[in-house]
């Protein structure tokens, strides 16, 4: 099953959504709307706002107040994505130039500052200081996720532990918020909206793995970018550290990596990604990543019958399963 068939009872309140962000980024300065328009134009999952509405199913469901929430968590989302392109020196993303690329870092860092500006600004209209709170306090844990990650880069010594404490942050918190904002804007159920955070944890531990797992075994054409980009820029992913556990090979990939670190983008990572594809790196990321939307799916387990929670049980079992 596609996503697009996945969000179709969603799709006339997810287009109000597109049309909110694109009024929202929009601005008399020229330069900050082209680049915010270009970052919204290249497309995305909107997992984000997708969980928010179905959340708020569960509570008094109100598209006025539930934008509120979704438009703010998809513009954080894409800000945190501009800052990711000039830290990993990134040139493309989605198949389409990222900001850094088309104009220069400079351009990208205040791009993205400008979208969480306008992400904090519309946020402020809901009159529930709970949101403020959960949402603040997940905005720090991302920016200290980001800075973990730059201090591990190419740090081939790090435990699996460290790294799920890290993606936790980078991208399993914004998601599980998401699904706790839509239902607290819907003043759902307070039990329902721990289950929910609960969910939209899991959904996102999975989401980043198997994001790392396509990094190393996808196209180009179905990732948007070259394969291995996350080894080139010294971000070392689950795959890649469970494949150092092999002994048969551990000792070569590390040379491999100590390598790309010396020559940068101009390394040839072929050898580094076969050698990881040939390992039982990828089965055992995989297995994990399911072991999360099992809990996932258990966190719904005394949630309301209603069709919003097989929905997101089908999104749950669709991320592990994405080639995108």
């Amino acid at each position: 099953m596609k996503l697009l068939e996945l969000y179709a009872k969603l799709k006339t309140d997810l287009q109000v959504i597109e049309r909110e962000l694109e009024l929202v980024v929009s601005s008399n300065h020229r330069l900050l709307s082209d680049a915010s328009l270009h970052l919204l134009k290249a497309g995305g999952k909107r997992l984000r706002p997708a969980f928010v509405l179905l959340s708020g199913k569960f509570g008094d469901y109100r598209l006025d107040r539930l934008k509120r929430v979704a438009v703010p968590l998809e513009l954080i989302h894409m800000a945190s994505l501009v800052h990711d392109d000039v830290i990993d020196n990134a040139e493309t993303r989605r198949g389409k130039l990222t900001v850094k690329s088309k104009w220069d870092n400079r351009i990208a860092m205040y791009t993205g500052d400008y979208i969480y500006g306008k992400a904090l600004v519309m946020v402020t209209e809901l009159n529930q200081p709970e949101i403020h709170r959960v949402l603040s306090a997940a905005v720090l844990q991302m920016t200290i996720g980001e800075m973990e990650q730059i201090r591990d880069f190419f740090n081939v010594s790090q435990s699996v532990r460290h790294y799920l404490k890290r993606i936790r942050r980078k991208t399993a918190l914004l998601i599980a918020v998401s699904c706790q904002l839509g239902a607290i804007a819907a003043d759902s159920d307070r039990e329902h909206a721990l289950r929910l955070y609960r969910f939209g944890y899991n959904v996102g531990m999975a989401f980043q793995i198997r994001d790392d797992v396509l990094d190393i075994c996808g196209t180009e054409k179905q990732i948007g970018k070259p394969p291995g980009s996350d080894i080139t820029q010294g971000n070392i992913t689950l795959p890649v550290l469970l494949a150092l556990q092999d002994p048969d090979i551990a000792d070569e990939l590390r040379e491999e990596i100590a390598t790309i670190r010396e020559l940068g983008p101009a390394a040839d990572i072929t050898r580094t990604i076969r050698l990881i594809r040939g390992s039982r790196g990828i089965t055992r990321s995989e297995q994990l990543a399911d072991r999360y939307i099992d809990k996932a799916i258990a966190a719904l387990d005394g949630l309301p019958g209603i069709s919003a929670k097989q929905h997101l049980t089908d999104i749950a079992r669709f991320v592990a399963k994405r080639n995108f």
